[in-house]
């Protein structure tokens, strides 16, 4: 017991100086990843940064000696007269606003500015002198000159871009440029951390962090301060101290927050103005965070390793048994799923035949009652089919008659005519007959191209003596041809449908009208509009649902299948609104 116990502890003391030792490699090594990431964002984020204002400044350096060969600068400063000024001061104005420039102004070679693009503004520098200012005196004795300062009109900082204008010899004066990086300033505010631009002497001149500016990040002499007060490069007040101290590139920066300190990484490229840099200050908790829980997890999973090991070598003999136990276990509780999902396999199966047998017997149904439609419909169609085959036969046999008077006189040749107006009197009985019998006949709907002119004859047809006088029919000469998707006999029904309802509307009334009117588009639009008393608006909502009829004796089945015959081909039987009468809608596809 006493050998076990001293194993025991020394296995405890062996556990716990492997935790703290992983745990200060981890750390180590979080901070180190940490310092490469945070290093590669921060260099990554300052050139993009730099090349951002690189690209920014460079078309405002254009503009300088674009103004400087102006003839309208040549001639403000070389004395020109007031309207010259005005004209300047107008295409200054114009180039500001175009360029986004904050201004742009003409110097004389007194240092007294002659015309500004912002010449209307309570801030016009029209008047003002700044011979105090380096870019001035430096552009008139070296031709060209950047400064970037706080400007002692407006109160904003910018940078000053000036060049000499030179004429005959002489230096007539000078063109200004003040460029202002607030877009730079909030693009670099929302991409997080802080970035800054400094001079050559350490001043914060462009920043993410407003309260930054015109703050040092190095100590000024006595020299720098002196011309900066002098030249009010930077204010009235002399820069101070920033709340950040840079030890070099790479270096890791405390910054007291409101919360406590965080710590940036630094990264440093050089900005495109005279002997300035781009500093980035990247936050360094993210990245430490990720990687220290990257090597906590790698950590515990160590230990996870090691204790399984440890577990392995102590309990091996007890896991095979368990093992074997839950692999016994496992088979019959896979043999029993297998069961089950056997069973449900097959109680799939037959619910499926079931359902496939029940969209069957729908479809069928389906088509029973859109046949039982028809059928009932042929019931008003015998008397007009019946008045159109009487008066063919009626005409056969006098023709067939005066025929054979014909032959007894010896006149073949009328008697010839007699035959053929009776041939084509049966041709049209035929065609009558063969309408008939198509629209009764069961048959699996066919989906093809039917023209719409041949629907409307054939229904037209089919009605007979109840359409003559009553329905007109407007079929464009265009559209006569045009195919319609669909199968014929069953659009006939939907039309015969829409028709008798039209005729049972209209029956007995005075002034009884119907009309069939054809337009068309990407579909075609048939409506049948009667003179009849309308829809009754009690039923005009469930119209088109099955068994709903304003007719006393009709079963409200005529427009619930209509709808779904049109609906079947991609098209739609709707009520349209009308002051008088009905007007239903038939919509079809063209093909």
């Amino acid at each position: 017991m006493t050998r076990f116990r001293a194993r025991l502890a020394l296995a405890l003391i062996l556990l716990l100086a492997g935790i703290a030792a992983l745990v200060l490699v981890s750390g180590r090594w979080a901070l180190g990843e940490a310092d490469r990431t945070t290093d590669g964002a921060a260099h990554l984020a300052a050139s993009a940064q730099a090349g951002l204002l690189a690209s920014e400044l460079q078309k405002f350096r254009l503009l300088p000696l674009v103004l400087i060969d102006y003839p309208d600068v040549v001639a403000v400063l070389d004395g020109g007269d007031a309207a010259a000024q005005a004209r300047l001061n107008g295409t200054l104005e114009l180039l500001a606003r175009r360029t986004d420039a904050q201004a742009i102004y003409v110097i004389d070679a007194r240092g007294r500015t002659l015309a500004a693009s912002n010449a209307r503004l309570p801030t016009s520098f029209v008047g003002q002198n700044y011979t105090f200012r380096p870019y001035f005196r430096d552009a008139m004795r070296t031709g060209g000159s950047e400064l970037f300062a706080l400007g002692t009109v407006s109160g904003r900082p910018g940078l000053y871009l000036a060049r000499r204008v030179d004429r005959g010899g002489r230096a007539l004066g000078t063109v200004v440029v003040k460029v202002e990086f607030d877009r730079v300033e909030q693009a670099w505010a929302r991409a997080g951390g802080i970035s800054f631009v400094t001079d050559a002497h350490g001043v914060i001149l462009i920043t993410s962090r407003a309260d930054w500016r015109f703050r040092t990040t190095h100590r000024l002499d006595a020299a720098t301060l002196a011309d900066a007060r002098r030249t009010l490069q930077f204010g009235a007040k002399p820069p101070v101290a920033a709340p950040v101290a840079l030890a070099g590139p790479s270096a890791t920066v405390p910054l007291g927050t409101g919360t406590g300190t965080a710590r940036y990484r630094v990264a440093t490229e050089p900005a495109a103005l005279t002997g300035a840099h781009l500093v980035r200050l990247e936050p360094l908790e993210p990245a430490l965070a990720a990687a220290t829980t990257r090597a906590r997890l790698w950590g515990a999973a160590i230990l996870l390793l090691v204790g399984l090991a440890a577990g392995f070598f102590i309990r091996a003999a007890d896991t095979r048994r368990l093992q074997n136990e839950a692999r016994a276990a496992l088979e019959k509780e896979v043999a029993h799923r297998t069961v089950e999902l056997r069973d449900a396999n097959a109680r799939l199966t037959v619910e499926s035949h079931e359902r496939i047998e029940a969209d069957r017997r729908f479809r069928a149904a389906r088509e029973e009652l859109a046949q039982a439609n028809r059928l009932g419909s042929l019931g008003q169609i015998t008397a007009g089919v019946a008045h159109e085959i009487n008066q063919p036969v009626a005409a056969i046999r006098t023709f067939a008659e005066n025929a054979m008077r014909f032959l007894d006189r010896g006149a073949p040749d009328t008697a010839r005519g007699n035959l053929d107006q009776i041939v084509g009197l049966t041709a049209r009985i035929g065609t009558i007959t063969a309408e008939l019998r198509s629209f009764a006949r069961r048959r699996t709907p066919a989906t093809g191209a039917v023209p719409i002119g041949s629907v409307i004859d054939g229904a037209l047809l089919l009605i007979g003596e109840r359409a003559r006088g009553v329905i007109q029919v407007e079929l464009p000469l265009a559209l006569r041809d045009v195919a319609v998707v669909g199968d014929r006999v069953r659009l006939e029904q939907v039309l015969i449908n829409l028709l008798q309802n039209a005729l049972d509307a209209v029956e007995g009334r005075a002034e009884a009208g119907i009309w069939i009117r054809v337009t068309g588009g990407d579909m075609i639009q048939v409506a049948v509009a009667d003179t009849g008393c309308g829809v009754d608006p009690v039923v005009a909502d469930a119209l088109f649902t099955p068994f709903t009829s304003a007719k006393p004796e009709g079963l409200g089945l005529g427009l619930a299948i209509a709808r779904d015959i049109a609906r079947e081909f991609g098209g739609d039987v709707a009520l349209a609104p009308s002051p008088a009468g009905a007007i239903f809608l038939f919509t079809v596809r063209r093909a």
